[in-house]
């Protein structure tokens, strides 16, 4: 056994049971281990959450950087529903996700919001939708998993559900077209 496993086991724990049933308990059964050997490799629960969730990100943590000769208006949507199929990969994983600081991760968002500060947007302006974007995904990815989960709202015969994916390309639309109008850069 070492970190990456019971990370990977943690993760099929998570999928399996949901974010509110996975414990070190159960990781630990799953493992065939006792439960003070996984604070070997994880002192707290949350350490482990964190790793699960740095995990979890891999898929969209290996999408390539934009390049300059990206149009930074098709990569920032494109990127934007990268982070949302990364989330959706996952059973309660928006969850997972959310309040989680991406400290691996800071050297690629810092790439990133260069490459926008390079096509002309201005760097606060980039900051900033960089920002609303992935919290606009986030909760997006909530409401749609919390919708689609076990004990999910059933909503009457007379309301037509929800068409998350529509609703999400609305809302990414929205940001960025704000971020259009605000830097003038039509195109």
């Amino acid at each position: 056994m070492n970190r990456e496993t019971v990370v990977v086991e943690a993760l099929g724990l998570l999928d399996e049971v949901g974010l509110d049933a996975v414990s070190t308990r159960r990781l630990a059964r799953r493992l065939k281990v006792e439960q003070p050997s996984l604070y070997w490799y994880f002192r707290t629960k949350k350490d482990l959450l964190t790793a699960m969730a740095a995990a979890a990100m891999e898929p969209h943590a290996a999408t390539p950087l934009p390049t300059p000769k990206d149009d930074w208006r098709e990569w920032f949507a494109d990127n934007t529903r990268s982070f949302r199929r990364t989330l959706l990969m996952r059973r309660d994983g928006a969850r997972l996700h959310a309040g989680t600081t991406p400290t691996a991760d800071f050297e690629r968002i810092r790439h990133k919001v260069n490459f926008l500060v390079a096509s002309g947007v201005p760097e606060r302006d980039a900051q900033m939708a960089m920002l609303a974007a992935g919290r606009f995904t986030v909760g997006s990815v909530l409401e749609e998993q919390a919708d689609t989960g076990p004990g999910g709202a059933a909503l009457p015969d007379d309301v037509p559900a929800l068409d998350h994916e529509s609703a999400f390309e609305a809302g990414l639309a929205l940001i960025l077209n704000g971020l259009i109008h605000r830097t003038g850069m039509r195109e």
